[in-house]
């Protein structure tokens, strides 16, 4: 499928980089010692170096570091033994100082690259310019007065990861998919929660369009989107903006445009800056970061396995389908849960019941899995009761449907309703025997057509509430029908 998008001119292609900000999860902020929890009282954790008083000096939080490192490592990144800390000088009304602690030309992580899995089973190499550490800002309110903004400093110098894509994406859905996979390993690292709706993940993104083969047209950036789906509008949105301006013979101006998803607009926010209004220059007050390549390694060691790991060692070991392995590793926690189902049983059979009645059951509550009601031990007892033929498969889902209500074990489920599978054959022989002879018509058509054993099973399951066994009926019923 062409990510090429019609004008009437001809076709255009979209370039699209992203630019991804992501809270480091630590417990302290970036250069002070102050607390970094969401959801605090405003104001409430603020350090006299995040308000920035007179003569106050930043500290390197080690753990951030750290942090940063490992994401460098989880993106097959190149890890940089010395970078330096620049100072970015541009006014944010929310950060004391008047300039932010970021990095510029020698920043930790160096080139990396994050592998998609495309929809129709083909890969995508979308290549990390770089990992940079710098501070957040903190959050102007215009929503709690009519004629005054208020400042919350508690966001202010919490650590953050810019990581900057090439421009190497082609269309709103790569985007997504991209931004999708850089959660996951961010989530499976422990380097950032990846939680868009509290702000400790947001986007810019650079758009751009131009024919096939052109050189790059001029970008702009949407700032500051907070969610997928937002990205992926607002990347649809801008492209078409750019080639209808250029095709009614404009020129895109270099800008950063803000996305208004009610309106399904971009509109300009100001001319973009180039590198060289920031004025970058090196912090006087920090001595340049130089690293042990020893503990780089060791933390190399470290990392747990990711999600491209993973996926390959499910489709290999476990016999899993690139499609169920993909949907099983995107986030650690599902994968975690998926592993002790499976852990001794059917891998295929854990894996249709978690992306099953797992995931409806927990789309209808609107659960996350780590909120499941169903724990993973108890899923896999149920499908321990499906193979040794305690319960039929069909029984299993209305034992299913009952535990993620109650929260009760499956066998005492079972035992409570009288649900334990039949499997005396001549209580099953009774059954099909009255199924056979109250339905004359039916049997006289499967000597033409034996698709009509399915309408006897259903029969027999229905005489016997579904208890009886499926395995049973179907010999019985094949026997006395002559197939």
């Amino acid at each position: 499928m062409s990510d090429l998008i019609e004008g009437r001119t001809g076709q255009w292609e979209v370039v699209i980089g992203l630019e991804v900000h992501a809270q480091v999860t630590a417990k302290a902020k970036l250069f002070s010692g102050a607390a970094t929890a969401f959801g605090a009282e405003p104001n409430s954790q603020v350090s006299t170096v995040d308000a920035a008083f007179p003569g106050m000096l930043p500290v390197i939080n080690r753990r951030c570091v750290e942090q940063a490192v490992k994401t460098g490592l989880g993106l097959n990144a190149q890890i940089n033994l010395f970078s330096v800390f620049d100072r970015k000088n541009y006014f944010y009304p929310d950060l004391p100082a008047g300039y932010q602690i970021s990095q510029y030309q020698q920043p930790v992580v160096g080139r990396g690259v994050v592998i998609l899995d495309m929809p129709d089973g083909s890969t995508r190499e979308i290549g990390i310019t770089r990992l940079h550490l710098e501070q957040d800002a903190g959050k102007s309110l215009h929503d709690q007065n009519p004629t005054q903004t208020y400042v919350d400093l508690n966001r202010a110098g919490i650590g953050l990861m810019e990581i900057v894509s090439e421009p190497d994406l082609r269309s709103a859905e790569e985007a997504g998919i991209y931004l999708r996979k850089l959660r996951s390993i961010l989530r499976y690292l422990g380097t950032c929660d990846g939680n868009m709706e509290e702000g400790s993940l947001r986007c810019d993104c650079n758009v751009s369009v131009r024919k096939p083969g052109a050189p790059f047209g001029t970008r702009c950036e949407l700032k500051n989107l907070n969610s997928v789906r937002f990205v992926m509008q607002a990347i649809d949105i801008e492209a078409r903006r750019q080639i209808d301006l250029i095709e009614e013979g404009g020129t895109v101006q270099q800008q950063t445009r803000l996305f208004d998803p009610n309106r399904g607009e971009t509109r300009p926010m100001r001319s973009k800056e180039n590198d060289h209004d920031y004025r970058y220059f090196p912090d006087p007050d920090l001595l340049p970061l130089t690293l042990d390549k020893e503990w780089v390694e060791r933390l190399r060691a470290e990392l747990p396995e990711l999600p491209d790991a993973k996926k390959t060692r499910f489709i290999r070991d476990l016999g899993l389908s690139p499609e169920d392995a993909g949907v099983l590793v995107a986030e650690r926690a599902t994968a975690e849960y998926f592993q002790q189902v499976a852990s001794g049983r059917d891998a295929k059979a854990a894996a249709n019941w978690v992306m099953g009645d797992l995931f409806g059951a927990l789309n209808k509550k609107g659960l996350g899995i780590e909120e499941s009601p169903v724990p993973a031990e108890r899923l896999g007892a149920l499908i321990d009761l499906i193979t040794d033929k305690t319960i039929s498969g069909r029984i299993a889902k209305d034992v299913f449907a009952e535990m993620a209500e109650t929260g009760a074990a499956p066998g005492d489920i079972v035992a409570a309703k009288g649900l334990h599978q039949v499997s005396d054959t001549g209580a099953i022989e009774a059954a099909v025997d009255a199924a056979l002879a109250a339905n004359p018509a039916q049997v006289a058509q499967y000597a033409t057509s034996p698709k009509v054993l399915g309408f006897f099973v259903g029969q027999v399951m229905k005489a016997t509430g579904g208890k009886a066994n499926p395995a049973l009926v179907n010999q019985l019923l094949k026997q006395k029908l002559g197939g």
